[in-house]
C-alpha cells in the first residue's frame, strides 16, 4: 500500500514513512543549504519509493547484497556493495528491493541545488536536469564526498559550514558530469529569461530604499555574482550599479513633481545615502536641485 496514490512530493525526511529502517545520523538539525545527508540500517524489504521532491543517492556501506528495481517494466537485478551508488530521480515512483540487511548513507540534493551549479558550469539558464534511475553505478569520487559530508556532520571543526559548502558543489559537479543529461533554455543563451527579468526587476523596485548588492540579485537567479554581472550588462544593456541608480532617481522624479514629502524623506525612501546625495545626482541628471525641479513640475 505504500507508495499509492502520491499526489505530492515527497521530503527526504518523510521517506522513513515509506521505507522503514534504523537511522544512524541525519543532517535535518543543521539547516543544510538544499542538500540533507542522512543514514539508515535496513533489513531486507520490498518496497515502493514515492516520487520524491530531491533527488537521492545511495550509497553502499556493509556487505554484498542483491538489489532489485522496476518501475515500468521487468525487475533489473544487480549486485551492490561498497564503492557502488544507486541514483533515484526526483518526482518519479518506482519499486526497490534487496535480499539480506543493508547500510546505506543517502544523500539528497534539491532541484534548485543542482540547477544553480548547473548555470553557474555553463553560464547558461536551464531548463530541466535530468538523471535516469540507476541501480548499480561504480563510483569512487561519490561515497568518498558523502563520507567527508558524514564527518563533519558527525564530528564538525573550524570551518566546517564553509567545508559543507565546497563538498556539496564538488558532488554537484561530479553528478552533472556523469549522470546527467542537461536541457538548455535556448532563448536565454547569454542573459536572462522572462522570469528571471521579472524577478530582478521586481525585487529591484520593492527594494530601491536598502543597499541592494549584487551577491543578493545573483541569489535570486542561482546564478554566481560574477556570471550575474555579464548577464545583466548583456540582458539590459547597462550595469546593475547603473540601472538601480537609475531606478532610484526615476522614483525621486516622480515623488518630487507627485508629492509634497519632505526632500530628506524622498532620499531615504529612494536608497540615497542622504539629502545632499540626492542633491547632487538631481542636479547631475536635470541641471537643477530637487526643490527647484519640484518648483518647476507645480
Amino acid at each position: 500500500m505504500r507508495g499509492e496514490g502520491i499526489k505530492t512530493l515527497v521530503e527526504p525526511d518523510k521517506i522513513q514513512h515509506w521505507i522503514p529502517g534504523k537511522i544512524t545520523f541525519d543532517s535535518c538539525r543543521q539547516a543544510w543549504d538544499g542538500m540533507s545527508l542522512r543514514g539508515y540500517q535496513y533489513d531486507d524489504l520490498d518496497v515502493v519509493i514515492p516520487a520524491m521532491r530531491d533527488y537521492m543517492f545511495v550509497v553502499y556501506k556493509g556487505k554484498r547484497s542483491k538489489m532489485s528495481r522496476r518501475r515500468d517494466g521487468p525487475w533489473e537485478n544487480h549486485q551492490v556493495e561498497p564503492g557502488v551508488v544507486s541514483i533515484l530521480t526526483r518526482a518519479q515512483q518506482s519499486q526497490w528491493k534487496w535480499d539480506s540487511p543493508i547500510d546505506v548513507s543517502h544523500l539528497y540534493l534539491s532541484q534548485d541545488t543542482l540547477a544553480s551549479v548547473a548555470t553557474e558550469v555553463f553560464d547558461r539558464d536551464i531548463a530541466t536536469i535530468e538523471l535516469t534511475d540507476c541501480v548499480r553505478a561504480e563510483d569512487s569520487v561519490l561515497p568518498t564526498l558523502v563520507s567527508e559530508l558524514e564527518r563533519e556532520l558527525i564530528t564538525g571543526g573550524i570551518g566546517a559550514p564553509l567545508y559543507i559548502d565546497a563538498l556539496k558543489n564538488q558532488a554537484c559537479v561530479h553528478i552533472l558530469r556523469r549522470y546527467s543529461n542537461i536541457v538548455f533554455n535556448d532563448a536565454s543563451s547569454g542573459g536572462f529569461s522572462v522570469h528571471q527579468r521579472h524577478l530582478i526587476k521586481d525585487f529591484i523596485e520593492t527594494h530601491l530604499e536598502t543597499n541592494i548588492t549584487i551577491a543578493e540579485l545573483a541569489e535570486l537567479v542561482h546564478i554566481s555574482s560574477f556570471h550575474f554581472s555579464r548577464k545583466f550588462s548583456h540582458g539590459f544593456g547597462c550595469p546593475p550599479h547603473v540601472y538601480v541608480m537609475k531606478k532610484r532617481v526615476e522614483r525621486a522624479l516622480k515623488l518630487l513633481s507627485k508629492t509634497t514629502l519632505p526632500i530628506k524623506q524622498i532620499s531615504c525612501q529612494c536608497g540615497f545615502s542622504d539629502q545632499s546625495h540626492l542633491t547632487r545626482v538631481i542636479r547631475r541628471v536635470t541641471g537643477k536641485t530637487p526643490a527647484t525641479f519640484r518648483r518647476t513640475k507645480h
